[in-house]
């Protein structure tokens, strides 16, 4: 006689409070591993299940960053000038070592 095998965990439903936590959370900056021992499901699960939330809360991350960034170069001192810097070579390709454009 064989005995019949049990499945192993049931398969994760997530429900609107888990996505709406998953998105705060993903928007504050708070790591994958993190937010997995917050629902207690593993890194695969997370990245299947909520593939939207985690990606709209990085967005939105990113925007507040932004937004934080140019505040910072509108101001006329020494962080102004290297967070302007910084805008130009990660938003627009700028490189201290490319030549200068011809003119």
């Amino acid at each position: 006689m064989k005995l019949q095998r049990t499945p192993g965990r049931p398969p994760h439903n997530p429900g609107l409070t888990d996505r709406r936590l998953v998105q705060m959370l993903a928007s504050e900056g708070i790591s994958q591993r993190q937010i997995c021992r917050v629902l207690e499901v593993s890194p695969k699960t997370l990245r299947k299940r909520y593939r939207r939330e985690l990606n709209v809360g990085a967005a939105k991350l990113e925007a507040a960053l932004i937004d934080h960034l140019l505040r910072l170069a509108a101001g006329d001192d020494d962080i102004a000038l290297r967070a302007i810097i910084y805008l130009l070579r990660c938003r627009f390709g700028w490189s201290r070592y490319a030549p200068p454009p011809c003119g």
